[in-house]
């Protein structure tokens, strides 16, 4: 049976993720407007993620709004997606990995969706 994955490799995928995104030159600017603490934001980050593999129930927010308050296209999720895979790859065992890149592209197909539904619901003109 295969183990789960433990706190201490979400935290190293954090935090070696969110290092990459930081210096990346097509989402780096966005998170880097956005986040005024990241030692906070690693921190939540860890709790939705522990939330996500672990179903902790650690995360508390909604990750829905916060990201529908962000200037993102398809492309960045595109980015954000090879990112992370490639951090996942790096540090993570071929099962973890492949677990935890599956939960990403579930989660940016859902963000994906629900900012493609709020982009219709716009007044013409905004």
């Amino acid at each position: 049976m295969p183990t789960s994955i433990t706190e201490a490799e979400i935290g190293t995928l954090v935090d070696s993720f969110y290092a990459k995104v930081r210096l990346d030159p097509d989402i780096g600017p966005i998170f880097n407007a956005i986040v005024g603490d990241w030692p906070h934001h690693l921190s939540t980050l860890k709790d939705f993620w522990s939330t996500v593999l672990l179903t902790t129930g650690r995360y508390k927010g909604d990750p829905m709004m916060r990201h529908l308050q962000l200037p993102l296209d398809p492309e960045h999720f595109e980015r954000w997606l090879s990112l992370f895979a490639e951090t996942a790859n790096e540090i993570l065992s071929p099962d973890h990995a492949a677990n935890v890149i599956a939960k990403s592209q579930r989660l940016a197909r859902n963000f994906q969706a629900g900012i493609a539904y709020q982009a219709t619901q716009r007044p013409a003109g905004n």
